[in-house]
């Protein structure tokens, strides 16, 4: 390989165009510059190779529950529990079997960009999925958990086909429609799961992104409805918007 200038190898090993003896050949090099590339190079397919391990994994976890080859799996995960405005959001999604994505985890672990990139991947390569959403005034009429539950049921029941094992995140449901298998932490452990994690975070962060436009007091943007202190601060000044959970203790007391 000819010799070439710091900013060269860097764009080079960015856009991955060097090759195995390239790679060989640098670690040779004596330029400090050069040196500190190969060392991010190598933090770099260490992480990769850890990331690939972590998917496999995964994907693994997921094909136990398969009985047969024709087992249809499908995860679900929810986002929004624990914010004091804005809708409670649920998503199922059915992977294909040929389905990658090195990198997906608990949506909760990843940058926004990392999970924008995701979200793009999944919904062009799932089999199915359904994105459902249940919003504050009827997350205040039933409470939390019911409408959390309530939104996992509507997604489970319009994918197509059918799953006959739906694996979710941490929530017991009942559903003769499919057999719903409870599992803990499952975002960090399904494949399933975590693409679902994926879709309904995004989906609600983007949600909340376009409520903040209305109400950009209580800071939406940034916070998703949770309760920062800048949000705090807003409701007790403004009082909370229609898109607050009233039987939320910090919007209750906001109302005097």
């Amino acid at each position: 390989m000819q010799k070439k200038s710091i900013a060269q190898l860097r764009s080079l090993l960015q856009t991955n165009q060097l090759t195995d003896a390239d790679i060989t050949t640098l670690r040779d090099d004596d330029r400090k510059g050069v040196q500190q590339l190969i060392r991010t190079y190598d933090r770099q397919q260490k992480q990769l190779q850890a990331e690939k391990i972590t998917f496999m994994n995964m994907k693994q976890f997921d094909e136990q529950y398969k009985i047969s080859d024709g087992t249809i799996i499908a995860g679900i995960d929810e986002a929004g529990r624990g914010p004091l405005a804005g809708p409670v959001v649920s998503a199922a999604v059915i992977l294909p079997d040929h389905f990658e994505c090195i990198g997906l985890t608990d949506s909760k672990l990843l940058t926004e960009a990392k999970r924008d990139e995701f979200y793009d991947i999944i919904i062009e390569q799932a089999v199915d999925y359904y994105i459902s959403v249940i919003d504050n005034q009827v997350i205040d009429h039933i409470n939390i958990l019911e409408a959390t539950k309530q939104s996992m049921l509507k997604a489970i029941t319009h994918l197509t086909p059918s799953p006959h094992v739906t694996l979710i995140d941490a929530v017991s449901i009942y559903t003769k429609k499919t057999e719903p298998v409870s599992i803990i932490k499952g975002d960090q452990k399904s494949l399933s799961i975590a693409a679902a994690s994926i879709l309904a975070k995004v989906s609600r962060d983007r949600m909340m992104e376009k409520i903040d436009e209305q109400y950009p007091v209580y800071d939406f943007k940034h916070n998703k409805g949770y309760g920062s202190a800048k949000h705090l601060a807003a409701l007790e000044q403004f009082g909370p918007s229609p898109f607050h959970r009233l039987s939320f203790s910090p919007v209750r007391k906001a109302l005097g």
